[in-house]
């Protein structure tokens, strides 16, 4: 496709943002009421030819909460964004919006449908953060945004540690740390099984606690009370050094400590900080694309999409564009999520924008706002019994 000249983009396609911006970010009008707490807005500009889909999340009505989905419920895997929604359990909340999630590795890679960054559901640690940028909820349930770093790591009982991946692709890391949401088929056969060690904490995961594990046997079943670790080969000793009653300690630390985080999402970069747009520093930021992206202010959520890759109704924008323009909705702050042929903004049982492939693409996580019956301050968090003491 032949994109629009610069002197095109300088004069008709920001023209139009600017002009959209100021005839209408502020005013009633500009978004329509369509439930308690929900508003939408389309903004359409010929010129480019661009549509933008907003829905608007009033930040004020707790019984609206974020809660962000897995491919497959509580397992990693790649579906559309409205099975995913079909998948979650009643007592969530009834889905009424949502937007797809972070990026991921595709049906043509290792471990389809693993998230690249930080999530974490109901309390339910699933995937580490990266080097990127995130979305997540502090206890408190306030947004933040930031690049969040893994401490994940194992401790042998000599004191020597070990990092660890989560629910991943065991390539190029030391070791990989599996739960059930990896799923029964995508764990490698020759995983280390661990078990409940007696103390502390036990499952499901989460985020910046120390568990203790005691080895069982290779070659096990994994199931939702026990861990697996994929080790390299250069630790296949340490194992066979292990005793019976061996005490291995997992972290899921971070940096900044996210402990008692129930809510997180990956993605990336930040587009907005301080009410003021960020440098684009990630590749492919100049480049016009169909984009997605969450940002909040004190008042509200924006949950936002631009279609793309179709000539004939929307070109897409560049980071710094979509940027600029979730300062405009009036974001302080602001991150990007998956773009593409994932780009998908799901309300009240249909999908409000157009995905460029002509139909929803499996992916492996989204951002659901739920409905509850009863007002909370934050997301439930999701609970496994302890197993007994051996």
């Amino acid at each position: 496709m032949r994109m629009p000249t610069r002197g095109f983009f300088r004069r008709g396609f920001l023209a139009g943002l600017c002009a959209l911006w100021l005839n209408s970010v502020g005013e009633a009008a500009a978004f329509r009421q369509i439930a308690d707490g929900l508003a939408t807005r389309h903004d359409v500009i010929p010129e480019g030819p661009l549509s933008l889909q907003v829905v608007r999340v009033d930040r004020t009505r707790t019984e609206l909460q974020l809660l962000p989905t897995l491919g497959f419920g509580r397992q990693i895997g790649l579906n559309p964004l409205s099975s995913q929604l079909r998948l979650l359990p009643k007592e969530l909340g009834q889905p009424v919006a949502a937007i797809n999630g972070d990026f991921y590795t595709t049906e043509n890679e290792p471990f389809p449908g693993d998230p690249r960054g930080l999530f974490i559901s109901g309390g339910e640690l699933v995937s580490a953060p990266v080097k990127r940028d995130c979305f997540w909820l502090d206890p408190q349930g306030q947004p933040h945004t930031g690049e969040v770093q893994s401490l994940f790591s194992l401790t042998w009982p000599d004191g020597g540690t070990t990092p660890l991946g989560l629910n991943e692709s065991p390539d190029n890391l030391p070791a990989v740390l599996y739960s059930a949401a990896a799923g029964l088929p995508s764990v490698p056969n020759d995983a280390l099984l661990l078990e409940y060690a007696g103390q502390g904490p036990w499952l499901p995961l989460h985020i910046g606690e120390t568990y203790s594990a005691r080895p069982v046997a290779w070659r096990r079943a994994l199931d939702t009370n026990t861990l697996a670790v994929v080790l390299p080969t250069e630790l296949r000793g340490r194992v066979r050094q292990l005793k019976p009653d061996s005490i291995l300690k997992i972290s899921t630390g971070t940096t900044p400590n996210l402990r008692g985080t129930v809510t997180a999402l990956g993605g990336g970069p930040a587009l907005v900080h301080g009410g003021r747009a960020t440098a684009a520093r990630a590749v492919k930021s100049n480049e016009r694309h169909p984009r997605s992206a969450l940002g909040w202010n004190a008042q509200a959520y924006f949950l936002v999409v631009v279609d793309g890759r179709q000539s004939d109704w929307s070109i897409g924008v560049t980071l710094p564009t979509l940027a600029e323009y979730m300062v405009g909705l009036g974001c302080e702050e602001a991150v990007n999520l998956d773009g593409g042929g994932s780009t998908e903004l799901w309300l009240n049982g249909r999908v409000l924008n157009r995905p460029c492939q002509g139909r929803e693409r499996p992916t492996a996580t989204g951002l659901a706002i739920v409905r509850r019956e009863t007002p909370a301050t934050n997301t439930p968090v999701l609970k496994s019994p302890v197993p007994a003491k051996p």
